[in-house]
């Protein structure tokens, strides 16, 4: 069976932070894979006051036509700089393109659109960019991009990841079973171990201890039924990863008891067991208000060090 071609989409601004990014695609991917990657510059752009010609004198006019031809030089450098390394790494050079575009939206909007009219399977970004001042990709803009992108995934690199063990957060939703689903497609030809993983909520989630205190045999019932209810998710996911690609010795599943907080159980497993990515769901109110993050997610990501999170919608 021909392996589908994926699409990865970096953003990327100059930072050493930025790099960090092209130095995790080689640690997931090795240079030998059946991947399309896309180097995006967002152009910065001058406030609408200063850009209006209608009141602009030609000495001012052509000031600002040589700001914008030395940011448009400054972003083929850094695009050539980003590919190059890429090369450097094994990357087929022919199988990465590069573009820059004018900001019209927003940074954050500006590149969701773009990822998702060319249906890429993933959008990858550090969490942090060249400094206060000149970043494009500081945390605000990771925040947003996870806000306006509604159908393509978000990868956020935080920090310099080590491992390439993979791990998939799970529950009992068809949210988690479709974050399984992309990650077996985006894993699937890689040597990546990948572990199902679910923390089981604690009774001290819904009750007070004092309450649980006077019916101890109650926690005992709770982790039985519990057990129960996700074991068939956790053959369902094993056999998507399996059917997308993943070979089955890369899979291990693992079941844990569970504290008060799922963000903090996630987190633990993930650094004891020097895992370098975290695979979870997102979720949203609704299909017209908002887009908000589920405290899980969100929490794992303000927390997460080292490591990569993946948040599928």
């Amino acid at each position: 069976m021909t392996e589908l071609s994926k699409m990865v989409v970096l953003p990327v601004d100059g930072s050493e932070n930025a790099l960090r990014s092209l130095d995790y695609l080689h640690l997931i991917y090795g240079s030998k894979h059946n991947l399309e990657v896309t180097l995006k510059y967002v152009l910065p752009s001058l406030p609408p006051i200063l850009a209006d010609n209608r009141s602009m004198d030609r000495e001012t006019a052509t000031k600002l036509k040589a700001i914008e031809n030395k940011s448009i030089r400054l972003a083929e450098k850094i695009l050539t700089q980003a590919k190059s390394f890429l090369i450097e790494k094994g990357f087929d050079g022919e199988r990465v393109q590069t573009l820059y575009r004018k900001k019209e939206l927003g940074i954050a909007q500006d590149i969701c659109q773009w990822v998702e009219s060319k249906r890429a399977d993933a959008v990858l970004i550090s969490s942090r960019g060249r400094s206060r001042l000149e970043a494009f990709f500081m945390g605000e803009v990771s925040s947003k991009l996870l806000e306006y992108c509604r159908v393509c995934p978000v990868w956020i690199v935080q920090g310099q990841v080590k491992s390439n063990r993979v791990l998939i957060a799970v529950d009992s939703s068809e949210n988690a079973l479709r974050a399984v689903d992309h990650a077996g497609f985006m894993l699937s030809g890689t040597e990546c171990p990948v572990t199902i993983f679910h923390t089981m909520r604690h009774l001290r989630r819904f009750v007070p201890q004092e309450v649980l205190d006077e019916a101890p045999d109650l926690e005992e019932l709770w982790k039985t039924k519990a057990g129960q209810e996700i074991e068939p998710f956790m053959k369902k996911a094993e056999e998507m990863l399996v059917e997308a690609g993943v070979s089955e010795s890369q899979i291990s599943k693992k079941i844990v008891d569970g504290s008060r907080s799922a963000a903090s159980d996630i987190l633990e497993e993930a650094r004891n067991n020097q895992y370098g990515t975290i695979v979870m769901g997102r979720r949203g109110i609704s299909g017209v208000q908002e887009f908000f993050m589920g405290s899980v997610s969100s929490k794992v990501l303000q927390n997460a060090t080292a490591m990569a999170l993946w948040i599928v919608l």
